[in-house]
């Protein structure tokens, strides 16, 4: 599949993928093609445990044995994404970093800008990415690119290394946002 066969996939009228509410640093947001934003929801399942991956999944489920994943019901996945961000995560050079914002328990959504709960995983671009995958999304500590997951390696944390409060409003079910931004190589 080429990544002009992949921007037309679950766009809706006005060129958004998913069906998701947004605030407005989302609305901004979606104008920088170096920008993508997901939106997920925690789930009573989540540990974050894993010692080398973190991910959000569209999936609605997750098993106690899903140890990485700290979101569910996300409401984009890695070929949703323009072809622009994912053709410039595909520099070696390129930075990239995916900022976790977690609202608490009893909110809707989470805001971008003033969440209850916070992190950031910063990482590095690579020729082998793909991100065509329509289901999950991945940050890894390790070089792995063998995945259409995989949205970016050597990344500075994974999972095990979440806040545990953070981790604890997750597994209460808080809403979750996932803010991935690339820095291109110079």
């Amino acid at each position: 599949m080429s990544d002009a066969d992949v921007d037309d996939i679950g766009d809706d009228a006005d060129g958004v993928a998913g069906d998701h509410t947004s605030d407005d640093a989302d609305r901004t947001e979606e104008t920088d093609p170096l920008v993508e934003v997901v939106r997920a929801t925690g789930h009573e399942n989540v540990t974050a445990e894993h010692a080398s991956t973190v991910e959000f999944t569209t999936d609605d489920w997750l098993t106690p044995a899903g140890d990485c994943i700290v979101g569910v019901a996300a409401d984009r996945a890695p070929r949703d994404f323009s072809a622009e961000f994912r053709d410039a995560c595909r520099d070696a050079g390129a930075t990239i970093t995916a900022e976790i914002a977690v609202g608490s328990p009893d909110d809707e959504s989470v805001a971008l800008d003033d969440p209850a709960h916070a992190a950031a995983i910063v990482g590095r671009g690579d020729p082998g990415l793909t991100l065509l995958d329509d289901r999950s999304m991945v940050a890894r500590t390790s070089a792995y690119t063998d995945d259409e997951r995989t949205v970016l390696i050597e990344g500075d944390a994974a999972a095990g290394d979440l806040d545990r409060d953070l981790v604890d409003a997750l597994a209460a079910g808080a809403p979750a946002a996932l803010r991935l931004t690339v820095d291109p190589g110079a």
